[in-house]
């Protein structure tokens, strides 16, 4: 048995902030970071557009919004003190609509009420930003950019290892038992005890707390987002963030645009209902996942609700036409001969029972663990700040035992 301070389950870009940060703030402080997987973010950390979000979106006073602008102040400080590939490019959100207009102007006061450095342009400001872009208005946010969280988090094991914790791979949580004050996390690379646990582990936090005894009001319904990447005789047309207006109904920001930090230009996600919490391939199956998922009562109730935006979605994910024509919309001459299919991504998203899909971080605390139970977007530009937050937490528990 290894003996730790904390055992943080989850090697992704939130739980290795977290351990980072614990480890700053306490040097004496001996943290176990078990992940089980043979190589840390190899899902939602890894599988996304490598967006620093630059905090428009979120409601005033929410989590979302008061983690995402000191965390992504924190993480390009870190990438520059790193020498790690991030660029601060700016985004445009484009109006193509006259009907999006209204929700542009509500997303530029949303943008004001938090702080975000934004303005509203015309077509003509639009195409000196982005030349192949159409739009009627658009929002321009200069601080918004691109990062490698992949990259991240290889030089956060790194660090962490340096102060003097552990990460350890192809370590499965396998179950967790309670003795006296402190908990024991069985995985396949043997057994961690420690005086608390720091549950970061996305797409299996629900199941992870259920060990504990917590059981969540919220259960993780995991939805797949694909990508496509342009051709590199049509990376031209995008030279930076090109997004669309959201439906305020739904968390996801809709198929966008991204140039990476290597200069590739990704389109994408769509968002879909995935058959597993690991199932990338649009066929892959995960029995157990999928029964979960349609025998939840809450998925029912939200495929009941948006049955008609769902139907839009897969008909985007299984016709190349329809996910082209939805670029088209910000991108005219994108054509489907540009496009070569990318990976795909799973978000792990809480869903409750009532169907509401949940829009905020959720982080719940048990008497010797703490549960991140939904950290979608902008998880990773904000995870520096989570971290600090339940590094902050767990003191406070500590000092309390």
């Amino acid at each position: 048995m290894q003996s730790v301070d904390i055992v943080v389950i989850g090697g992704g870009i939130v739980g290795l902030a977290t351990a980072y940060q614990l480890g700053k703030r306490e040097p004496a402080l001996r943290v176990g970071v078990v992940e089980k997987e043979a190589a840390v973010a190899q899902h939602q950390s890894g599988r996304n557009s490598g967006v620093l979000h630059s905090g428009i979106y979120y409601k005033p006073g929410s989590l979302k919004a008061e983690n995402c602008r000191e965390g992504r102040r924190a993480m390009i400080d870190f990438c520059a003190a790193e020498g790690l590939p991030h660029s601060i490019c700016g985004k445009v959100i484009v109006a193509t609509r006259d009907s999006e207009v209204i929700a542009l102007e509500h997303l530029y006061d949303r943008a004001l009420a938090n702080g975000v450095d934004a303005r509203v342009i015309d077509a003509v400001e639009l195409a000196d930003l982005e030349p192949h872009a159409a739009g009627l208005r658009a929002i321009h946010l200069p601080e918004a950019g691109v990062a490698d969280f992949r990259a991240v988090c290889e030089r956060l094991v790194e660090r962490i290892r340096e102060q003097g914790s552990l990460v350890v791979t192809r370590a499965e949580v396998l179950g967790i038992t309670s003795r006296r004050d402190r908990m024991v996390v069985h995985t396949r690379q043997g057994d961690f005890e420690g005086r608390d646990v720091a549950n970061c582990a996305g797409l299996y936090s629900d199941r992870v707390a259920a060990m504990t005894g917590e059981r969540p009001e919220a259960r993780i319904v995991p939805f797949r987002g694909e990508y496509f990447a342009l051709r590199e005789s049509a990376s031209h047309l995008v030279r930076h963030l090109i997004y669309p207006v959201p439906d305020p109904r739904f968390p996801f920001l809709g198929v966008h645009f991204t140039r990476l930090v290597d200069g590739k230009v990704e389109c994408g996600p769509n968002a879909v209902a995935a058959l597993g919490r690991e199932a990338y391939g649009k066929v892959e199956v995960t029995p157990r996942d999928l029964f979960e998922s349609i025998t939840y009562r809450g998925f029912l109730r939200f495929a009941a609700r948006h049955a008609r935006v769902g139907a839009g979605e897969v008909w985007r994910s299984m016709n190349k036409g329809a996910f082209v024509s939805a670029l088209q919309r910000l991108v005219p001459q994108v054509g489907s001969q540009d496009l070569i299919p990318a990976r795909a991504g799973i978000r792990a998203q809480a869903m409750l029972p009532d169907g509401t899909l949940v829009d905020d971080f959720l982080i719940s605390e048990t008497r010797l663990a703490m549960h991140v139970l939904n950290a979608p977007s902008p998880a990773a530009t904000s995870a520096f700040n989570i971290g600090r937050t339940l590094a902050e937490r767990i003191e406070e528990r500590l000092a309390d035992c």
